[in-house]
């Protein structure tokens, strides 16, 4: 059985599929999700792993400031995300209260 993402992976999800071709910064991220570095840095490493996401190194950081990772939705990333909100908007779904992160998604 495969469980469902949190509601706080489904932020994450949703944050980048507004704009999907866009590369994000994690910082960014965390902020407009207003999640802290130490729940949303698994989230992401987990959504990577999982093929969801695409990282690379920021490819021209300022001088003096080292290189940062910018995220953003595969094409299986953007499927799952638009499959996985809507079922969780359907009626009579079942949803997890926002709350401590305890993810083994």
């Amino acid at each position: 059985m495969t469980r469902r993402p949190s509601p706080q992976t489904l932020a994450v999800l949703s944050a980048l599929a507004a704009d999907p071709t866009r590369w994000r910064y994690g910082y960014e991220l965390g902020q407009q999700v207003d999640l802290r570095a130490g729940s949303l840095y698994p989230i992401l490493m987990r959504l990577c792993d999982r093929g969801l996401l695409e990282h690379i190194w920021e490819p021209d950081a300022p001088p003096g400031r080292p290189p940062r990772h910018l995220y953003r939705l595969t094409p299986d990333g953007l499927s799952f995300t638009a499959e996985t909100t809507a079922a969780v908007a359907e009626p009579g779904s079942r949803t997890r209260r926002p709350g401590r992160v305890r993810e083994a998604w």
